[in-house]
């Protein structure tokens, strides 16, 4: 592009709007990701109310953790645990974003066992 006064290097603009293909968030990796961190942390586990919150918490930072280390560069991770009573009874959720369906994605994954249910949920946002 141009050269650094008193040097004879070039730089080149390296400015990208987009993510690098192999850094872009990929719902079936994350996803996978999800299913196996909380098939490691649930699947013990009974329904108290006074842990939930604790276990909500513990769950969201540990799988935004994950895909941190994951090399996600400029994307901001939003992750999202709910934790219910299993009691045969049915849940619907539902979530909406505003984003760049080109560079943002999410995945999500539901556990259940005989005393709880968790739905886990983590979106991408690219950060231009």
């Amino acid at each position: 592009m141009g050269e650094v006064e008193g040097s004879s290097t070039t730089l080149d603009n390296t400015y990208s709007i987009r993510p690098n293909y192999h850094r872009k968030f990929k719902a079936s990796t994350v996803k996978e990701i999800i299913r196996t961190m909380l098939k490691a942390e649930l699947s013990n586990k009974l329904y108290d109310p006074t842990e939930v919150p604790d276990m909500t918490i513990s769950l969201s930072e540990n799988i935004k953790n994950k895909l941190k280390d994951m090399g996600y560069d400029r994307y901001k991770m939003v992750v999202q645990v709910v934790i219910g009573e299993q009691r045969g009874e049915g849940v619907k959720m539902a979530a909406r974003c505003f984003w760049d369906a080109d560079t943002d994605n999410y995945a999500q994954e539901v556990f259940m066992n005989d005393s709880l249910f968790c739905v886990a949920a983590a979106f991408g946002c690219f950060f231009y």
